[in-house]
């Protein structure tokens, strides 16, 4: 029976649980023994002489790696910060993320890159800065991408905003790769989403709002594609919504192009359909789009089209939330992403469970070039323990971060995490 884990986890066996780390297709009931902040082995038989908790009936696997989130630090933290964030992942189960740029000022300076590490280090997740392309993400000056990777960023993006020409995206791209930093891309044409808020659909036609044509993420999905094409140089796809961007992505894998693509639980979960009772949290960019599309996105995760799920968690005020025409874009994800996962692919047969971990641990920390995403012997003891039946309902008032624009509230989600190490230390414990 799971009851508490130990204050002081420096040696630990964790016992009986269902372990399942797609990073060595494992899957089976052993024991976890955890020394000094690390894997220290993994064995059906028992570690003598070290103090045990029974986790039995509980999945136990590698931390979450979320690769696309906002923490509004600086700048805006009456939205969110560090600390709030960090809260936010260790109660989803999440270990590891990466914070996107469009902060003010925004992650462009090196002493601004460094200074949010700084504070980070003792968050409860593993904060990695993802560094903006263009100085102060105007998109016209390429910042100092070696610079910035001194000062602690894995990556580069100018998410919010697409770059917004082909040429500057190459010379990101180039310029990225030679230090091996990904590329985040955010693909939207400005010239196509024109004021836009919603899907460009029956939805938007029925509330008499203006729409987002799909064309808008195909035709930038496109163009970075075939840079990506033409050059040898890698780029990854952020949030991809559309049946078109899973298309051009899967014929361009196939093809041996460098490119990969992730998608958020809104995405495989909602449709326009949501909007209809004008309410702002299920308003995001890109927007939730039809069932089609969602059944594109979703096929995409099955067939290795898509290789993350992220949340861009973006968390907004409720005042800010009110208004459903001005509202900004965006919700908050860290919290239930691992429970959406579970309800909407794995519940419903479309992914196994070995698989969604993978989605969103394995390949997100491979992707950005950071540890994590595995129980190996040596790794990091950065761990999710979770109860993959446990039903519960997603109640905004006791999330733990500082905003409630969660689309998912009032849903009944099945998957709870109960306990979060990173480090081997206990970062978040539910009783639930």
């Amino acid at each position: 029976m799971f009851d508490q884990l130990p204050a002081d986890c420096s040696k630990l066996v964790i016992k009986g649980a269902r372990v399942v780390d797609p990073s060595q297709n494992l899957d089976a009931v052993c024991n976890v023994f955890l020394a000094d902040g690390r894997i220290a082995g993994l064995s059906a038989e028992d570690f003598p002489d070290v103090e045990a908790v029974d986790a039995g009936g509980l999945i136990c696997a590698p931390g979450l790696v979320d690769m696309h989130v906002h923490l509004r630090d600086p700048g805006q933290t009456y939205k969110e910060d560090i600390e709030s964030g960090c809260c936010a992942a260790a109660a989803g189960g999440v270990t590891s993320l990466a914070c996107m740029p469009n902060t003010v000022p925004a992650l462009d300076d090196p002493a601004v890159i460094g200074d949010v590490v700084k504070r980070a280090a003792d968050a409860k997740a593993r904060v990695y800065p993802v560094a903006a392309v263009t100085a102060s993400l105007a998109g016209q000056t390429l910042n100092d991408f070696a610079a910035l990777k001194a000062a602690g960023a894995v990556a580069v993006s100018d998410d919010g905003r697409p770059v917004p020409t082909a040429g500057q995206m190459l010379d990101a791209m180039r310029a990225a790769s030679a230090l091996s930093m990904p590329v985040l891309s955010h693909c939207e044409d400005l010239t196509l989403t024109r004021g836009g808020i919603l899907n460009d659909g029956e939805v938007s036609r029925r509330l008499g709002v203006p729409g987002i044509h799909r064309a808008a993420e195909d035709v930038a999905t496109a163009r970075d594609i075939a840079i990506a094409a033409a050059t040898g140089l890698p780029v990854h796809i952020c949030h991809v919504s559309t049946r078109g961007s899973v298309a051009l992505l899967r014929d361009a894998r196939r093809r041996g192009v460098p490119v990969t693509g992730e998608t958020a639980p809104h995405y495989f979960t909602f449709t326009e359909e949501a909007l209809l009772g004008r309410d702002a949290d299920f308003r995001m960019n890109p927007p939730l789009r039809t069932a089609d599309d969602r059944e594109a996105v979703i096929e995409g995760l099955c067939d290795g089209t898509l290789s993350a799920i992220a949340t861009d968690h973006a968390p907004h005020s409720p005042e800010e939330k009110a208004d459903f025409l001005h509202a900004p874009n965006g919700s908050i994800g860290m919290e239930t992403s691992l429970a959406a996962g579970i309800t909407a692919l794995v519940a419903t047969g479309r992914l196994s469970l070995s698989r969604l971990l993978w989605l969103m641990s394995t390949e997100p920390a491979r992707l950005l070039g950071i540890p994590g995403g595995t129980l190996r012997v040596g790794a990091p003891a950065d761990i999710v323990l979770f109860d993959p039946e446990q039903k519960w309902i997603v109640d905004p008032a006791k999330l733990h971060g500082k905003s409630r624009n969660t689309p998912f509230k009032g849903m009944t989600l099945r998957g709870r995490v109960k306990a979060t190490l990173l480090g081997g230390r206990v970062v978040y414990w539910s009783e639930d």
